[in-house]
Formats: C-alpha cells, structure tokens, sequence
C-alpha cells in the first residue's frame, strides 16, 4: 500500500491565552517597571511519529486537551509542526472545525464551490457535485440563501456533506457524528461505512468508542501531546479507559 501520511518527531508549541492577549502597550508598561516577564508557550504535541497508509483507517483517542485536533490540524497542514518533519501526499479532506473554511457572506451554492475549490478540486467539478452535496445535507431550499441564515447544525451538515463527496486521497473527521440530530447521525454514517470500503485513509477523532473499535483498524491513544499507546483498537480502548477509570 502506498505511504499518505508520516511524521517524524513532530513537536508543536502554541502560544498560550496570556501571550495571545499580551499587547504593546502592557508590554512597553511592565518593561519600564522591571516587571516584564516573557509570556509562556505550551508544549501539545511532543515527539509524534506516526505512517498511515492509502485505505487505513486510524482512530484518535484521549481526553479533551490531548492534542487529538491539534495533530488533525497539523496532517491537514493548518498548523506548521515547530520541529520534526511532517510529509502528506494526496488530496486532504479536512472536516475539522464546524464552519471552517466557509464564508459567511456568500449563499450557501458558492460556499460549496469555494470550499471544493480550497480542496484542489475544479470549480467545474464542484458546479456539477453541488445538486448532490445540497441533496445529502438536505438544504436544496437553502441554495442561494447567506450562509450566515443557517444554524449551526445545518452548517455542520453542509460541511459534512462536501467532505464526503469529494472522495479525497485523506478524509479526517474530528467529532462529526456529535452534530446534527439522530436521523442524519445514522446517514453520515452509512455514507462513512461506504466509503470504509474504499481506498481512502480516513482519521477519526471521537469520544464514541464503540464506533472506534468496530470501525477502525488501528488506534492511537494521545496522552498531553505525546503517543501513550498505538496498536489494535480493542486493546489501545482499554488501555484509554484503564488510564482514565
């Protein structure tokens, strides 16, 4: 099978709440009162390495402020790793933020081509895929309404729906079985259990660990930015729930 995914010692810090809300003005303050003091950084991945192949479906697990999103974030190339190497060939479907990459100003048809167009595909390609995409997050009413005029769980819906229609090298999903309501939780998940058949590597973030075990191959539990456990779904679960319990 053909390598899509690899990190090498992939290390991220981020910026903590106190640097992001560190302005000039305070800084230039506390410097003249010898009171400065240089905002600290969070380390939330450390040393990762990690190989997913064409058609492997790998499960994320770890309690919340893991670094789960953070190293979706990092494969989908929204986040630069601080050091280690990150290499990831293929198209990437990202479905990672509720709302991420649409624009609130523009009607719901030209958020399907803009976000496809993001992705690499054609605007052609997307014009010719927007009546399925719209069928599937049942909005064919909402067309040419702002995308602003939707809730937040048709928005969920529309991101979902072009994320599985493009048929992407990469598909990653963070918690998106968590939105919308039961009906279209069970679609998304027969459109998932379809494309399980096929070749693309799919990455799944999610606290339903039932799905977790039954649909995926090999699971990796995340403990504060560092791998505790990689290996078979059954027993990586355990161990997750023997840690937590």
């Amino acid at each position: 099978m053909q390598e899509l995914i690899r990190l090498e010692n992939v290390s991220l810090w981020r910026r903590t709440q106190e640097e992001f809300s560190y302005d000039f003005k305070k800084t230039v303050l506390s410097l003249l009162e010898g009171k400065y003091k240089k905002p600290s950084k969070q380390l939330v991945l450390s040393q990762i390495n990690l190989v997913v192949e064409q058609g492997e479906k790998l499960g994320i697990i770890g309690a919340n402020g893991s670094g789960k999103s953070t190293l979706l974030k990092v494969i989908a190339g929204i986040l630069k790793p601080s050091s280690g190497i990150a290499k990831v060939k293929g198209q990437i479907s990202p479905l990672i933020e509720l709302g991420a990459g649409f624009d609130d100003n523009l009607s719901v048809k030209d958020n399907i081509i803009l976000y496809g167009v993001m992705l690499g595909f054609s605007r052609k390609e997307m014009k010719e895929r927007t009546k399925t995409i719209l069928e599937f997050a049942e909005l064919e009413d909402y067309a040419l309404h702002p995308l602003k005029g939707l809730s937040s769980g048709m928005t969920a819906r529309l991101g979902f729906a072009i994320a599985t229609d493009v048929k992407p090298d990469i598909l990653i999903l963070d918690e998106v079985l968590s939105v919308g309501d039961e009906q279209f939780r069970q679609k998304c998940q027969k459109r998932l259990e379809k494309m399980w058949n096929e070749q693309a590597a799919i990455l799944v973030v999610s606290h339903d660990l039932e799905f977790i075990k039954r649909s995926c191959e090999k699971v990796i539990y995340l403990q504060q930015g560092q791998i505790k456990s990689a290996g078979l779904p059954e027993e990586t679960v355990s161990q997750y729930l023997e840690s937590i319990h």
